[in-house]
């Protein structure tokens, strides 16, 4: 017996054509006209809308460490002079502040201490000069 003279034991049956998109035939459950009835349209979920609304953040470098590069509150020496007694510490802690730069505008006449805050040149050269030491 070969391939050829196999032949099937019952009649094939004629199968009934329905519209394309179900087995339900005509419109397969999905009623006539509308967004619902389309092939491929169906509603996006709100929470995909939403996301779509928010602002995308374009760039790793920008984002990713931005609070290490948080850009440190700025003082002059006039303001420290005000603001501190003869032989106060200055630091970050007394001054409420994370980071803290101190520029040379102004004068100071007091020996203060710094410590961990940054300085720019003519600000540290004049603590020097005011007798004042500087901790980084």
């Amino acid at each position: 017996m070969q391939l050829h003279q196999i032949k099937p034991i019952h009649k094939l049956k004629k199968r009934k054509r329905i519209s394309r998109g179900g087995k339900r035939g005509g419109y397969s459950g999905r009623g006539i006209k509308g967004q619902k009835s389309r092939a491929g349209a169906g509603i996006r979920p709100a929470i995909r809308d939403m996301m779509m609304k928010l602002p995308k953040q374009r760039g790793r470098a920008k984002h990713a460490f931005k609070s290490l590069y948080e850009k440190p509150a700025i003082l002059n020496l006039v303001d420290v002079n005000k603001r501190f007694k003869e032989g106060d510490i200055v630091s970050p802690k007394t001054l409420n502040l994370s980071r803290v730069k101190i520029l040379g505008k102004g004068e100071i006449n007091k020996k203060l201490h710094f410590q961990n805050i940054l300085f720019s040149k003519s600000a540290s050269e004049k603590i020097k000069k005011a007798g004042g030491t500087i901790k980084l």
